[in-house]
């Protein structure tokens, strides 16, 4: 397919072919050969022997193309295995561990059954880059978009390691256009809502809707915190490449209006838009410097307004920082897509994501459910597309289990000691 400047890339549509064979034999067959139930019990659980961890944790499934069955729980993975098995669900979304075994909720006295900890997680989507995407809209993706998920992927991760100190973090494809990340430290999955709010509200600098052209204001009067000078530091690797050539943000009228609009300053406006208008087809990256040294040039004037000297960077973060769904960090109770779903409108399996490969990852070779039980009939299930995914989700797995019994081990220490 060509982009409206003239650019060929492959984009992976909602009307994806992968789609078309998915049923609830197919989906069946997918979860007796493929689905990996060990390493997604040792994930949920932490440790080999079934913890309230697992036995009081909320599954939801998605049946016979809206059937929703939430409260579902289960006391060993063998039990898990046969439900998801025998009901084949289109879907399946990861809530909260409760108080007691969510499917025994309605026979509980109110205010009995309450949330204790679930992994905090993180929801980005492309949709939410739809102002700024000129290359797909909507459902559709493409290498060129993904790259915004590339920076999410970055600036969000550092900033949960270095500024909150977590280890344990999961990315996961969505299946379709964006990446989910489950923080299963222990401090992370006991957070309250606010705490989880608090994170939540830390790492979140886009503000305001459609309409609003500045969604992003720094304080010159005060050094850039440590959080945005890093992301700053990430989104500089990438945004010429991003933004300027893959985007051209600046190519056209439209486009270039759009970002011309955060500029409070009507003359600099009228400057540069009467000036691109007599090259309208000059590219982006050399009308992006001129901007940027029409507003140096603004900046360096005595009585200068304080914006001009931060406008550049203030773009910068508002064009490419990360923009999460707030909504679906700040809750416990929460519900999740689950990894290893395969994604009803295009066949793609969510598959984890490792950390080391954040720049390589491909949305669009991301293995469908067609082509596996394709593969399988000429393979064992370990020779399939799906075995690296799967390897690096039970490599994850295994870390938290060593984490968990060192955890173990030194609490007995401490014990003995008194």
């Amino acid at each position: 397919m060509m982009t409206e400047d003239g650019r060929a890339m492959e984009i992976d549509e909602v009307t994806a072919t992968g789609s078309e064979e998915i049923s609830t034999e197919t989906l069946r067959q997918y979860y007796q050969r493929l689905f990996p139930f060990s390493p997604y019990f040792a994930w949920l659980n932490h440790t080999t022997s079934p913890s309230t961890l697992f036995t009081h944790r909320e599954f939801s499934f998605t049946i016979n193309d809206g059937i929703y069955l939430r409260y579902q729980s289960f006391k060993t993975l063998d039990e898990l295995q046969r439900e998801v098995q025998r009901l084949a669900p289109s879907k399946i979304d990861i809530g909260a561990v409760f108080t007691a075994q969510p499917r025994n909720a309605k026979s509980l006295q109110p205010g009995a059954f309450k949330p204790v900890s679930k992994e905090l997680v993180f929801d980005v989507d492309l949709t939410d880059y739809d102002d700024i995407r000129t290359c797909c809209q909507g459902g559709n993706i493409c290498k060129l978009c993904w790259r915004f998920m590339v920076v999410a992927m970055h600036v969000v991760d550092r900033a949960l390691r270095e500024d909150f100190g977590f280890q344990n973090l999961l990315w996961v494809y969505s299946g379709r256009r964006g990446v989910h990340c489950w923080v299963s430290d222990k401090r992370a999955r006991e957070l309250d809502d606010a705490g989880r709010k608090a994170v939540a509200g830390y790492l979140s600098l886009i503000r305001g809707g459609a309409e609003q052209a500045r969604k992003v204001a720094l304080s010159q009067r005060q050094a850039l915190h440590p959080h945005i000078k890093r992301s700053l530091d990430i989104i500089e690797e990438y945004f010429e490449d991003i933004l300027l050539v893959d985007q051209e943000i600046l190519l056209t009228r439209d486009r270039w209006l759009k970002v011309l609009a955060a500029i409070p300053d009507e003359d600099i406006r009228k400057t540069l838009d009467t000036k691109w208008s007599k090259h309208p087809d000059r590219p982006s990256v050399e009308k992006w410097s001129e901007l940027v040294d029409v507003i140096d040039k603004h900046a360096s004037k005595p009585r200068a307004k304080l914006w001009l000297g931060l406008f550049e960077r203030s773009m910068m973060l508002q064009l490419a920082y990360p923009r999460l769904d707030e909504n679906v960090s700040v809750h416990a109770n929460h519900l999740l897509k689950s990894p290893f779903c395969v994604h009803p409108k295009t066949g793609r399996i969510c598959t984890p994501i490792a950390n080391d490969a954040f720049d390589s990852f491909d949305p669009l070779a991301v293995p469908m459910l067609n082509q596996l039980l394709s593969e399988l009939n000429s393979a064992s299930s370990d020779a399939t597309s799906l075995a690296p995914y799967v390897a690096t989700f039970d490599s994850f797995a295994k870390s938290l289990q060593a984490a968990a019994a060192q955890d173990s081990e030194s609490s007995q220490k401490i014990s003995l000691e008194f």
